[in-house]
């Protein structure tokens, strides 16, 4: 296929935990995100992004196959992709692709070993043809032996056993409530530098006669909130926007049982960790990005920016995901490339598993059937500003469908929740009860969102 080296690269890069509003070009000027600002202004942000899943894994089973993950059986974390979906990166590969992916995958989460250079088998079955992938940020440090390329390499470099240590002390104490402390590791040795660096000498390396896709799948700045010293010195007593603290009248119990009860400035302790890790990942985008641009490779490469989930910081009493208030299922989301006017910013319903056919319709490649996805190009190439009428969200226990007024989140054998986003935007205040006629409305639009198309599949 002789013009395979003329379509364009894409390079999807992703982190792990990042709410959107923790970024300079949402507005937050107490968090420095230069790299990814700059990737907003050279393309579209969507500032209404919703995860299918507010934790790691079906998210992530989600995004590979273009399925709502609650349709093929992922509500939890102890969930495997299946064999039979298809992803992307397959899809990718059959089109003539070099497919790369550099960090978390995440999409065999009960098999906890990755493999000593990160090429276990199963990973090309997803369809990677030079994967490196690493371990999870507690996967890696939770293990008294390696269990990835990012281990190994720190065993090589003599501080693996101080990194498991660390972990095991963290875990012990409470990730959030004790595990809030600067890593024990050197910046260099942190995993985030590890994937950065992996990364970009992949861009580096990569021959320029077949197109390639790369994912980089940074693991922060999920917890436990442990950014190496020189970053988290940079928002020591730095102020930070207090927490959504909202009465719990009217929530659920789920809700309610996630609350860590931390002091205000053990909240802001936390978000200043936060930022700090945010901030190092940003860093290492500003070194990928300079890989490419070294290459001479930037002009053709379609670039996107997300993140699996959220994280509550303390918002309702509540940290990490898991619960589906805004924190927890909103995430950033950026593309820029060839054919996409930059600097805009769109407020279409989006949600994440819509990135898979919107990277593979920028690459020019054949739609793939079947998918719950929908690409995103016509409001990239500026012939749409809506996407959907609305976006859902499901974990085991609850389901949320959120339109761009109301959410509704549906709690199995629990009350139903039912905010006006409008009016309460920090879903303080639950009106199902006094809105019973939209809370049936909403129940029936996610209803129908889940059961959609599935018994002609």
């Amino acid at each position: 296929m002789t013009d395979q080296p003329t379509r364009p690269n894409v390079l999807f890069i992703m982190d792990d935990q990042h709410r959107h509003d923790y970024l300079g070009a949402a507005g937050s000027d107490f968090i420095r995100t230069p790299n990814i600002d700059r990737l907003a202004r050279n393309g579209v942000r969507f500032t209404q992004c919703t995860t299918n899943c507010p934790i790691c894994v079906p998210s992530r089973i989600g995004l590979a196959s273009g399925l709502l993950p609650s349709r093929i059986g992922s509500i939890d974390n102890d969930s495997y992709l299946p064999l039979s979906a298809a992803t992307f990166w397959q899809h990718f590969r059959d089109y003539g692709y070099r497919v790369g992916c550099v960090g978390k995958l995440d999409l065999a989460k009960p098999d906890q070993y990755n493999g000593r250079h990160g090429d276990r088998p199963c990973v090309f079955g997803w369809g990677f043809t030079h994967p490196i992938e690493c371990e999870g940020k507690m996967h890696a440090g939770n293990h008294p032996t390696p269990q990835g390329p990012y281990g190994f390499w720190l065993q090589q470099q003599g501080l693996y056993d101080a990194f498991h240590k660390d972990y095991r002390a963290r875990n012990k104490g409470g990730w959030i409530k004790h595990g809030s402390h600067d890593s024990v590791l050197p910046t260099d040795a942190f995993e985030d530098a590890y994937i950065g660096r992996r990364a970009a000498e992949w861009i580096e390396q990569v021959p320029d006669d077949f197109p390639w896709h790369l994912f980089v799948s940074f693991v922060g700045p999920h917890d436990p909130f442990d950014p190496p010293g020189e970053y988290a010195e940079r928002y020591r007593g730095k102020p930070m926007p207090p927490a959504v603290r909202g009465d719990l009248e009217g929530k659920s119990r789920r809700a309610r049982s996630r609350q860590v009860g931390l002091t205000d400035e053990q909240v802001a302790h936390a978000r200043r960790q936060y930022c700090a890790a945010t901030e190092l990942i940003d860093d290492q985008v500003g070194a990928i990005l300079e890989a490419l641009d070294r290459r001479g490779m930037a002009d053709n490469t379609i670039i996107a920016f997300a993140s699996d989930h959220g994280e509550m910081l303390g918002d309702h009493g509540i940290f990490t995901k898991s619960v589906g208030y805004e924190a927890a299922i909103r995430v950033p989301l950026v593309v820029a490339g060839p054919g996409i006017e930059p600097g805009r910013t769109s407020d279409a319903l989006v949600e994440l598993i819509d990135v898979n056919p919107t990277l593979t319709d920028l690459a020019g490649l054949p739609a793939q059937p079947n998918l719950d996805a929908r690409s995103l190009g016509p409001v990239l190439r500026g012939q749409a500003s809506e996407h959907r009428q609305e976006t859902i969200s499901v974990l085991k226990g609850f389901g949320v469908v959120r339109t761009d007024r109301y959410k509704l989140i549906d709690n199995e054998n629990d009350v139903a929740e039912l905010y006006d986003l409008a009016s309460d935007p920090h879903e303080c205040h639950s009106v199902a009860a006094a809105q019973p006629d939209i809370v049936r409305q909403m129940r029936k639009r996610l209803r129908e969102r889940l059961m959609e198309g599935q018994w002609r599949r």
